[in-house]
């Protein structure tokens, strides 16, 4: 079965404040993530965690090799943004439903059907192949 984004979800998770882990999330500038963590926590108001191989710290915020490294005075994650490719985010999907995250947000280009059904059948919100700056821009806002 295809999943399709409920626009629905979408809006909430880019209304409702929270804490954005994103992962992918590294001090390369030229990476998409750089720009669009910004967005996700300078415009739309959250909490961001970069977590990326290394655990480097990113925009000032501490950061953590995996989900499961994140403390829990951290928690609840309410969004796991994926900037990794499609081959690698079934395993970044297991580790959100596993630490408890509320919602998956694949970004664009990253697509896994299977993992978006463990998420689903786990609980948890999913957006697949999408950008929440472009969200915003689709809806006409540069600011949350």
């Amino acid at each position: 079965m295809r999943h399709v984004n409920d626009p629905a979800v979408i809006d909430r998770l880019m209304s409702t404040p929270g804490t954005w882990a994103i992962v992918g999330l590294t001090q390369n500038e030229w990476r998409a993530a750089h720009a669009v963590s910004l967005t996700i926590r300078d415009v739309m108001g959250n909490r961001i965690i970069p977590v990326n191989l290394r655990g480097e710290d990113v925009h000032g915020e501490k950061g953590y090799a995996r989900l499961a490294d994140i403390p829990a005075q951290l928690h609840p994650i309410d969004v796991v943004d994926c900037f990794v490719n499609s081959a690698r985010v079934g395993d970044v999907v297991d580790q959100a439903i596993a630490v408890g995250a509320k919602a998956v947000w694949m970004q664009l280009g990253v697509v896994d059907e299977a993992a978006a059904e463990r998420a689903e059948a786990a609980g948890l919100d999913v957006v697949m192949d999408a950008c929440p700056e472009r969200e915003l821009w689709r809806r006409g806002r540069r600011t949350a």
